[in-house]
């Protein structure tokens, strides 16, 4: 998702692998960058599948770095 036209990165790489970890840093970022509607769609959307699926869909909101 973009704030303002830049698209938010969340660092990953080195940190716990946890499905709960990667769903509370992604929200919390874009909750941060004031998305709160997103950050609900987010976790709607990544916690309606697999780990893999949860991947995808954090890639599909955020730049994971």
């Amino acid at each position: 998702m973009e704030e303002g036209g830049k698209r938010i990165t969340v660092k990953l790489i080195g940190k716990d692998g946890n499905a709960f970890a990667i769903l509370g840093a992604v929200k919390s970022a874009l909750r941060k960058a004031g998305m709160k509607e997103e950050a609900e769609a987010y976790l709607k959307e990544a916690m309606a599948g697999d780990y893999d699926h949860l991947l995808a869909t954090t890639m599909k909101y955020v730049d994971v770095e």
